[in-house]
């Protein structure tokens, strides 16, 4: 039987894995065209202890759906929110689910927010934009949330079921989730405990 040589072998191997990876982390595209129509749903709760994660106490709010293409996507490793919220996920509706609008947009993650730049004339309203769009600090509520939330890809489209919380860590850290979808700035994001991922592509 005709063997490879071993160096050979590991150059395929690392060829294969690089392939792998640009082929599960690049963006989706779409044709022109509205995916998702509908903004977020929020059902106002009385207030649910949640219970404790990695020493931060929950309380819900209200239940959250939230359909949505997802526009960026960003881990975080360092701060005392890492050890909540690990992972950020940006996602628009209406026409901020739109290819065709996107294209004319330069969207950025960091630093716990979600950044949109354009160049001459913003390509939608500046109000619509921002009812139309939101950063997700998402908590996940198990094992398997967390991993289809860490396998999520630019582009796709997500369904997360859930609730809004409140969250006070240690130290008495305090972490509020934004009440409505057209607030901006620090605070403007939803903490979004998550209980359920469906995503539209897989």
């Amino acid at each position: 039987m005709h063997r490879l040589p071993i160096g050979r072998t590991i150059l395929l191997l690392i060829v294969a894995s690089i392939a792998w990876w640009w082929w599960s982390t690049r963006p989706i595209r779409h044709a022109p065209g509205v995916l998702v129509p509908a903004p977020p749903v929020q059902e106002s709760e009385p207030p649910r202890e949640l219970g404790e994660i990695d020493g931060f106490h929950l309380t819900a709010f209200a239940r959250y759906t939230l359909r949505g293409r997802v526009l960026g996507w960003k881990r975080y490793h360092s701060g005392i929110q890492s050890r909540l919220v690990p992972v950020d996920v940006a996602t628009g509706w209406g026409r901020m689910s739109d290819q065709a609008v996107l294209d004319r947009f330069v969207l950025t993650m960091g630093n716990r927010f979600f950044f949109y730049e354009w160049r001459g004339q913003p390509p939608l309203p500046r109000d619509e934009i921002m009812r139309s769009a939101a950063n997700n600090h998402v908590v996940a509520g198990s094992d398997a949330v967390a991993k289809a939330v860490n396998r999520l890809r630019v582009g796709e489209l997500v369904e997360m079921r859930g609730w809004l919380v409140d969250a006070v860590g240690p130290d008495g850290f305090r972490w509020s989730s934004s009440r409505r979808r057209d607030d901006t700035g620090n605070g403007a994001c939803e903490l979004f405990f998550v209980e359920t991922v469906k995503s539209g592509e897989r």
